[in-house]
This record gives structure tokens, C-alpha cells and sequence, in this order.
């Protein structure tokens, strides 16, 4: 007979949670309003809530079902030893989120590549004289320069590189040089005790979502979602990454309006799906990896979160399919809000006819009833957002914003 993980007491405060959980609340808001209320039955608050179904808080949340969730979960709770999870052991519990500290002046910066091989030397020469300009120091991975096919190097020494930076107390934060594919086939590879026992900022974006995704799941982490290093640094990106992780500001992302000589602005506009505001946990970045990613130990709980995705040179069938795919997996039905950035490239292209991702975005994400905007500042695109993947930030689906609750830095 399986014992139960969970005294009585414990699951009926896990049941209390789903049964007053209050939407406009963050998830770790409702946490602390249960455990105020329970104080002193439950001896780690954060236990209440993490491993629940999907049917369990989903329907809760939702508004609808809290009868049938109840007593469906409430047999579980007692019956098992742990909450049954469409994710794979590793992913079922959310963890709380770690912040790194801030990026100072006179600071060393780590450099390496994750995946693709950097062709150009030239680009790491831009990068460590702008990093000069701006206060930095900036120290290269061991295996920078090594090329394995596509790849910047073979799996083990790309791992070795990220591996040793976290341990270097020289090190204060990470940026990659680069992206490609690559990142993924690194994550077996990765010492996540050491990372977590060195919680530093890593920077990035495109294919470095695998890592942004999986130290934040495996580690609790706040990465931060950027340009990666051979992007672009100027003074929008330079101001985004210095208010975020200099500053340490609790930001709001917002598109500019530049209008111009024109009657109203084109540039950088963005569009509302569904309007409303919405609160959680931010998590995302290239839906071609994350999907990759899905079923796996190294994708965070997507419960009551505010789910952000870009990509580029995918055509409208493509996102449709991956849109499916986190549609199947259960993804979409748990998030609280939705940002779409840009889909660099991404056209209907020629032939018989094509849905546009305008119409895919309509189809998958209208439906699900929750805030929802596209157009954000963020993906394969010269100036962009840097965004903190873990923290905790509010959307307005009408204004197209993102604001941050607190800082993500320490």
C-alpha cells in the first residue's frame, strides 16, 4: 500500500488553496495569504500549492469545476505520494525564484558559446570593447574559438566552459556570445548544484532559451532573456540591460511610439488579442526550443504563468504545429496571460493559400480567455527588451506592457 506523502492537515490546506485562490493574486501571493491564515499548521507554506494537477488548479483557476477538482484531487492527496504531474520528475515543483546579484561597475563579465560556432573574431572583438566602454570586464571561455561541425566545440568542453564560469568567483554574470542550436544537447552536462550555489545572471536569447528555461526550472534562477552578445549594443538594448540588471529596477516594458512626420506610429506597434491584465510568473522565450524542450526534466511548471515567445524564419504552418504541440501538452491551458513578440520572417510565403500568424495567434490563444497581446519588443529584431525569465510581472493586454512587481536582481 503506497503511504501518503501529505498528513491530513496538509492536504486540506492544499485544497483550501485551490478552493480560494484568487486570480488577481500572484501564485506566491495566494501561497502567503493560505499560510497567514493556516499559521503554524503547515511547516513550509510553499508545499501547498507546487505538484498540484492540472486539473486540479487549472480548473480552479479557471472559475469553473471546483467541486469536481476538489474531490478528484482530494482522494490523491491522501491516496499518493506525491501530486500526479503531466511533467517528468524534476519539473513537477515550482520552485521558489533566486535572484543574481547585479552587475557593477569594474565587474568580469564570462563569455562562451553554448552553440553555434562564432565564424567571425571580429564579433568578439566589438563585444569585449563594449563591454570596456561600459565599466566591464570581459573573460572568454576556454573553448570559444573550437568548432565541431556547426557547433562552437564538442558538447563536454561547451558544458565545461558554462560549468567553470559559475564556479569562478571572478565571474559576476554570464552573456552568450551567440546562439545557433546547441544549447539543449548541454543540459545532461551542466553542474545544476554548482549553479545553484552560484547564482549568477546569464544572458541571452534564441537558442540559449534551453538554458534560460532550465537553470530556472532545475534551479529556481532568474535568467534574463537579451540580446546575446554579438547582438547589437546600442542604446536601446545598453539601456534595457542597465536598468535591469545594473539598476536593479523593477522596469515596465513598453514599446516605443515613434510617430515621426507620420499620423500615427507603424514601427514597434503592438496589438491586443484579448484585453485584460494579468499577473505571474514570466516564462519563455524561442517556441522552436521550447517545444523541443517539452517532456523533459528542464522545462519550469507553466502554472499561472505569463508565457512570452519569438522566433524566426518559421512559416505559418510551423507555429501552427508548435502552438498545437503546447496546446497537447497542456501548456497553454495553465498559463494566466500571453505575450507574442516578433516572428522575424515569418510570412505566409507563396502557394495554393496560407493562414498568416496573425490568424494562427487568433486560433490557439483568443480561445483561451486570458489577457493576451503580440508585438513586443523582444525576438530576432535589432533593439530589444531584456526581459527576467522566473520573475514575477503583471501585463496590460490593452497598453501592451510588462511590469515587473520587484527587481530581479539581488
Amino acid at each position: 500500500m503506497v503511504q501518503p506523502k501529505y498528513s491530513p492537515e496538509e492536504a486540506l490546506q492544499r485544497i483550501k488553496l485551490m478552493m480560494e485562490y484568487k486570480t488577481s493574486k500572484t501564485l506566491d501571493e495566494n501561497i502567503q495569504m493560505i499560510s497567514e491564515q493556516t499559521a503554524g499548521n503547515v511547516a513550509d507554506p510553499s508545499t501547498l500549492v507546487y505538484g498540484l494537477t492540472g486539473a486540479g488548479v487549472g480548473a480552479t483557476v479557471a472559475g469553473g469545476g471546483i467541486a469536481a477538482a476538489t474531490a478528484a484531487t482530494f482522494g490523491a492527496l491522501l491516496a499518493q505520494p506525491s501530486f500526479g504531474s503531466p511533467w517528468p520528475a524534476g519539473a513537477e515543483r515550482r520552485r521558489r525564484s533566486v535572484k543574481p546579484p547585479r552587475i557593477q561597475v569594474g565587474d568580469t563579465i564570462g563569455l562562451m558559446i553554448p552553440a553555434s560556432a562564432n565564424w567571425n573574431p571580429v564579433d568578439v572583438d566589438v563585444l569585449l570593447e563594449s563591454l570596456a566602454a561600459l565599466g566591464l570586464k570581459g573573460k572568454l571561455g576556454k573553448h570559444v574559438f573550437d568548432r565541431y561541425g556547426y557547433l562552437a566545440g564538442r558538447d563536454e568542453d561547451r558544458a565545461a566552459d558554462l560549468n567553470a564560469m559559475f564556479r569562478d568567483p571572478q565571474v559576476k554574470a554570464i552573456h552568450c556570445i551567440r546562439g545557433g542550436w546547441g544549447s539543449a544537447r548541454l543540459l545532461p552536462l551542466l553542474d545544476f548544484d554548482a549553479i545553484g550555489k552560484n547564482p549568477k545572471a546569464l544572458i541571452g536569447y534564441s537558442d540559449i532559451t534551453a538554458l534560460l528555461l532550465a537553470l530556472h526550472a532545475k534551479t529556481g534562477l532568474v535568467t534574463f532573456h537579451g540580446p546575446n552578445g554579438a547582438s547589437e549594443w546600442n542604446k536601446t538594448n545598453v539601456e534595457w540591460l542597465q536598468r535591469v540588471l545594473w539598476q536593479g529596477e523593477a522596469a515596465t516594458f513598453e514599446n516605443p511610439r515613434e510617430v515621426g512626420d507620420l499620423l500615427a506610429p507603424v514601427k514597434d506597434r503592438t496589438r491586443t488579442l484579448r484585453a485584460g491584465v494579468a499577473r505571474g510568473r514570466l516564462l519563455g522565450g524561442n517556441l522552436t526550443v521550447l517545444t523541443a524542450l517539452l517532456g523533459s526534466s528542464y522545462v519550469p511548471d507553466f502554472t499561472g504563468a505569463i508565457l512570452f515567445l519569438e522566433d524566426i524564419d518559421e512559416a505559418p504552418y510551423r507555429i501552427d504545429r508548435m502552438l498545437v504541440q503546447l496546446k497537447l501538452a497542456g501548456v497553454l491551458d495553465k498559463l494566466a496571460g500571453f505575450v507574442w513578440g516578433n516572428c522575424t520572417d515569418c510570412g505566409p510565403g507563396e502557394g495554393y493559400g496560407s493562414l498568416t500568424i496573425p490568424d494562427v495567434l487568433r486560433d490557439h490563444i483568443e480561445p483561451l480567455g486570458i489577457p493576451a497581446y503580440s508585438g513586443a519588443m523582444f525576438g530576432h529584431i535589432t533593439r530589444q527588451f531584456t526581459l527576467p525569465v522566473g520573475a514575477e510581472v503583471e501585463i496590460d493586454a490593452v497598453r501592451g506592457t510588462i511590469k515587473m512587481l520587484e527587481s530581479a536582481v539581488a
